[in-house]
């Protein structure tokens, strides 16, 4: 049900990152609200606690103007263990910022065009960008202090990048990509150099890749053709299989999250994806322990599940539009 909602003034919220009590939202106006909230049993309490960059005196006004993007910011990550929050932006650059001062701490120029996702290791701080130019790059911070190094670049494909998800244990570290003609490719991490090489590519949605998520050695990804891909990763190895297609969204497929919900008999995953549809859904993802896989739809009247892998041509809406125009196929 719904609980509340937050207004704000200032702008359209390209972003929205949660952690514990806090949640930071992304504004039209290149700035990020922090804001603080409670959800008793019966309302939904917020209260904003600041804006970054905070606003200061004139002196200090170039300062200030300096910390803030200069276009929209379209991804955010946290990193626990230090309390910075990292933004991309459409201006190229990815600023880190310390939460218990609400200052930017540090701010380079990370890649050539939009960045689009960003995502932060847990385990060691890596920062790992993706952009439109194609590329992923890999960031570590310098030691004991703010800035940042880029260790890796990994380009694979000359299409956009939107999407990044990491899997990380104990044993191995992966790190998903997905673009703009429709594949998801994915590097598996080195132990002892702690280099990611190129494992391969999942192919199977027709159009651009949005969103994805990994939990365990599941991967969801939502596409512009609408559906949602359940990825499964074998134990030990490159090995990926699609499990299945949900296809209950009438339009492409912004973004997922997804939670791990379990119980006696199987292991159970809450997928939660949102469209240009304008719909919200909830998916239950069983896994069974014979290795079958059932998959339960909130809106069963409209559940369409789709159990077979397609391995169709990929093409991207804007590639075909741009072919069209110059009289490709012609």
């Amino acid at each position: 049900m719904e609980r509340g909602c937050i207004k704000s003034s200032s702008g359209e919220i390209r972003a929205i990152l949660a952690h514990g009590n806090m949640l930071f939202t992304a504004h039209r106006d290149c700035k990020i609200r922090v804001w603080s909230f409670t959800a008793p049993d019966t309302t939904f309490r917020t209260k904003k606690i600041s804006t970054m960059p905070r606003r200061s005196s004139f002196l200090s006004f170039p300062r200030t103007n300096s910390q803030q993007h200069k276009d929209c910011v379209s991804c955010m990550a946290y990193y626990h263990a230090e309390g910075l929050l990292y933004t991309g932006s459409y201006d190229r650059t990815v600023k880190a910022w310390r939460v218990l001062d609400k200052k930017c701490v540090d701010s380079f120029v990370a890649h050539e065009s939009n960045i689009n996702g960003v995502v932060v290791n847990q385990d060691d701080g890596c920062v790992f960008t993706c952009s439109s130019d194609g590329s992923v790059k890999i960031w570590r911070r310098v030691y004991r202090e703010n800035s940042h190094t880029l260790t890796m670049t990994l380009k694979f494909q000359q299409s956009p990048v939107n999407a990044l998800a990491l899997s990380s244990s104990f044993s191995n570290c992966f790190l998903y990509s997905g673009s703009s003609d429709g594949t998801i490719n994915f590097w598996e991490k080195e132990k002892m150099s702690g280099r990611f090489n190129h494992g391969g590519f999942l192919q199977g949605h027709r159009f651009a890749v949005f969103c994805l998520v990994a939990i365990e050695t599941l991967i969801f990804s939502g596409s512009e053709d609408t559906t949602i891909r359940v990825w499964r990763r074998e134990e030990g190895s490159c090995f990926h299989e699609c499990l299945a297609v949900l296809d209950g969204h009438r339009g492409p497929v912004r973004c997922l999250a997804a939670c791990l919900e379990m119980t006696k008999v199987v292991m159970g995953y809450l997928v939660y994806s949102a469209s240009l549809d304008q719909s919200f859904k909830v998916w239950r993802v069983k896994v069974m322990p014979e290795e079958k896989t059932c998959l339960d739809y909130s809106d069963r009247n409209d559940s369409k599940t789709k159990m077979e892998y397609e391995m169709s041509p990929v093409l991207s809406p804007s590639w075909v539009d741009r072919k069209i125009r110059s009289n490709y196929f012609q």
